[in-house]
């Protein structure tokens, strides 16, 4: 581990990013990686931003101590735009591997801390 990496992690400087799809799905995960936000268990980035290349987001992510992905279905696109930006090791939450179904699980508050609640596993504390 890099030692910028170690000072984050020691820091407890953790990154949530999420899918924030159309899907039902979508709107759980961007809403759980909110509430970590809010809480300060993480703070949510933005998942286009690493698209899209922009260096002051992607220099965050790569000094952050853990960095976890939120995917609402098995299109994993927040973990595939991780991975295409050189990131590696990173914690991946997927809500189908958790019961929850694309145009089956309305989002209601108690879903979205059950996911919150699988993510906070992973976030520097």
């Amino acid at each position: 581990m890099s030692e910028q990496r170690e000072v984050a992690r020691q820091s407890g400087t953790s990154l949530v990013f999420a899918c924030s799809g159309a899907a039902d799905v979508g709107a759980i995960s961007d809403r759980a990686a909110r509430r970590l936000s809010a809480e300060k268990s993480a703070s949510m980035c933005c998942i286009a931003a690493i698209g899209a290349d922009i260096q002051e987001i992607v220099a965050k992510a790569r000094s952050a101590g853990a960095i976890v992905a939120i995917d609402g279905c098995s299109l994993e696109c927040a973990k595939k735009v991780l991975e295409q930006g050189g990131f590696q090791g990173f914690a991946h939450v997927q809500l189908e591997d958790m019961g929850m179904g694309k145009g089956k699980s309305p989002v209601t508050d108690e879903r979205v801390e059950t996911v919150a609640q699988e993510a906070r596993k992973f976030c520097c504390r």
